[in-house]
């Protein structure tokens, strides 16, 4: 097993912008969806439309699962095909007006759209504290090394909050 820090997870969840929340309907069935995110304060933070299916769900069963993948490549073999590392962890989705959103935050999921904007108003954002722990593959190990699966594999703790503030 691969021997990771939290401030390397949190980093690098910082590094990529997109991950995969999954949720369950009213009805108790399994959903996915794909967002883009950004990392502060111990949370990972997401937005989507007010009105969206995903609105509804997460303020309804707010337990998610959260998947980031982190694409792998051999720089002097672009072609080959490598599967992406991934971090996975659970937590709670709790539901924030975009006017209570960090600068940094808002920068990073609304570029730039303003509070006051007409679009903004219709916009709920989502914190995700983890909870538990971090479960990677792939992470803090070379393309080659994802190979050896045990190697490959690693879990750290994630009730604490990264040693800084990072943005994706």
């Amino acid at each position: 097993m691969v021997d990771l820090t939290r401030d390397t997870v949190w980093q690098t969840m910082a590094s990529t912008n997109f991950m995969v929340v999954g949720m369950v309907t009213a009805r108790g069935e399994a959903r996915t969806a794909g967002v883009m995110h950004a990392v502060h304060d111990g949370r990972v933070w997401f937005t989507t439309s007010s009105a969206d299916w995903k609105t509804r769900h997460l303020t309804a069963h707010p337990q998610v699962s959260v998947t980031v993948a982190i694409p792998k490549r051999v720089w002097f073999l672009p072609w080959i095909r490598i599967p992406a590392a991934t971090i996975t962890f659970s937590g709670a989705a709790e539901p924030t007006p975009v006017a209570d959103l960090a600068p940094d935050v808002a920068h990073a999921l609304l570029h730039g759209l303003e509070f006051g904007d007409e679009a903004a108003q219709g916009i709920t954002a989502f914190a995700v504290r983890p909870r538990g722990d971090f479960v990677t593959y792939g992470v803090g190990v070379s393309a080659m090394g994802m190979r050896d699966t045990e190697r490959a594999r690693g879990r750290v703790a994630s009730s604490t909050a990264p040693a800084a503030a990072i943005i994706a």
